[in-house]
């Protein structure tokens, strides 16, 4: 596979699909989806098309001007993982899960970097989750856990913003994960080849340039293959669906409750994994 860094952002001519390079961003004429699902055809016309593009030199935009969407604009499905790493499951106060558990985010909570997430009105105490997404690129069915790596395109940066408030109205978790903008992903989807190990990645959240959470990939309990092939037993997974791994520890749920300083309107908040970039976004109050 080859590497690549697509994003999504803002046109004259509704949203595009643009590939990152060392001297700026080439866009593309085909959609995200379709290169995910390409498969090594659709790399080889990414790779020509960059190839190309910087021989002849081509206009490139700059990425400092343009507004970026989620880089996986239209999931099929958005699958995400809690208490997945050890730290964060025993600063929760919870037992070390025996088998993954999931819940799910819609599209309306996709948001890009740099775009602003409102706080619901009945919202008092917003949380940030910094987490690794998976972006499946094969139609999985029953995988075996030993070729389930196989079926990933790559991984991007995701926030898995919570209201703690509203997660925990009921005993299910739906309503404090699902409000618009609770799921920023990007700002790149980068393809598996550049991330020789998913399980040995920093990952960092900051809110306001203050570090908040500082861990690695090495603390999840279950790991890629085995969420892909757990999963793919009970759902068939599809090109484009996004799975979050799971958060470590330092949330704000993990504070002292006399500590909790729970997200307000104008908190930056920036989720930093190696290799894949820094997701950024301003909360505003809705």
């Amino acid at each position: 596979m080859i590497i690549v860094k697509l994003l999504t952002f803002r046109s004259e001519r509704g949203w595009k699909t643009g590939v990152k390079t060392d001297r700026g961003i080439l866009e593309l004429s085909e959609p995200v989806e379709s290169i995910v699902a390409g498969g090594d055809a659709a790399f080889r016309e990414v790779a020509a098309a960059v190839e190309r593009a910087l021989r002849e030199g081509s206009e490139l935009l700059s990425e400092g001007e343009l507004t970026l969407g989620p880089c996986v604009p239209r999931p099929e499905k958005i699958l995400c993982i809690g208490l997945n790493y050890r730290k964060h499951a025993e600063e929760s106060n919870m037992p070390i899960p025996e088998y993954p558990i999931l819940f799910n985010k819609f599209h309306n909570a996709l948001a890009g970097s740099g775009e602003p997430v409102p706080i619901p009105r009945e919202a008092r105490q917003v949380d940030y989750e910094a987490e690794l997404a998976i972006v499946v690129g094969r139609t999985a069915r029953d995988v075996k856990r030993e070729e389930a790596m196989d079926y990933i395109f790559g991984y991007c940066a995701a926030n898995d913003l919570s209201a703690r408030d509203l997660q925990f109205r009921t005993n299910q978790w739906l309503l404090g994960k699902c409000c618009d903008g609770f799921c920023p992903l990007g700002p790149y989807l980068v393809t598996r080849d550049e991330v020789e190990d998913p399980h040995s990645l920093g990952i960092r959240s900051y809110v306001n340039g203050e570090l908040r959470q500082n861990s690695s990939t090495a603390d999840m309990i279950f790991r890629c293959d085995e969420l892909v092939s757990y999963i793919s037993r009970f759902m068939t997974l599809r090109p484009g669906d996004v799975i979050l791994t799971g958060t470590p520890e330092g949330v704000i749920m993990g504070y002292p409750e006399d500590q909790r300083a729970w997200l307000k309107d104008g908190d930056e908040v920036t989720v930093e994994i190696d290799r894949l970039g820094r997701l950024t976004n301003r909360m505003v109050q809705g």
